[in-house]
């Protein structure tokens, strides 16, 4: 590979990882096991 190259995937690489952190994501909050017999013994619904 030329050194043009190398130095461009590099950049590149680091600008997409930069654009999908700033992504909002559509997975739910995680709730440890713990939590979640907590909540159920308390009633109360689980929140997102």
């Amino acid at each position: 590979m030329s050194r043009k190259k190398k130095v461009k995937d590099s950049i590149v690489k680091r600008a997409k990882k930069a654009s999908d952190k700033q992504k909002p994501t559509n997975k739910p909050r995680y709730i440890s096991k713990a939590d979640r017999v907590k909540l159920a013994e308390d009633g109360s619904p689980l929140e997102d």
